[in-house]
């Protein structure tokens, strides 16, 4: 089994934000603008627990970064190298394994599931925030 290993490069992801990170945010602040009320990170189910819900609307939302879940247009390109490659493999490999449990443990308890790439947020959060309120997902920005 490998250990993960510290690295200069990999310096810059100590201490990274796991909820209310700047999207999340900019989504909130777009969402009660257009008069949408919301709670965060209820959990739904265990293994479920969405960045912002909406009991109203039975809506889920759940905003994925672009690194750290894949994002096709602005996810990672080339394969990681050094000593944690393995790992960081694994890692992203868990992730999208748990965003997929995530949307399906959360439409079996009968919600809605709105994935938001952070891309699309950052672009324009109104019609992220007019996206959730709809129900419906945004293709990654370009």
């Amino acid at each position: 089994m490998h250990q993960w290993q510290s690295t200069d490069q990999g310096r810059h992801l100590r201490g990274r934000r796991k909820t209310n990170t700047e999207p999340e945010l900019l989504l909130r602040k777009a969402l009660h603008a257009a008069g949408a009320r919301f709670r965060l990170h209820r959990q739904l189910t265990p293994g479920c627990t969405p960045d912002l819900v909406l009991p109203k609307h039975k809506i889920a939302v759940f905003v994925d970064g672009d690194y750290w879940h894949s994002c096709p247009v602005h996810g990672r390109r080339t394969p990681i190298a050094g000593p944690n490659a393995a790992l960081w493999a694994e890692k992203f490999e868990r992730n999208r394994n748990r965003d997929r449990r995530s949307t399906q443990l959360a439409e079996q308890a009968g919600w809605t599931v709105v994935r938001l790439w952070e891309c699309s947020i950052r672009k324009n959060p109104g019609a992220a925030a007019a996206a959730v309120l709809s129900g419906r997902a945004l293709p990654p920005a370009t």
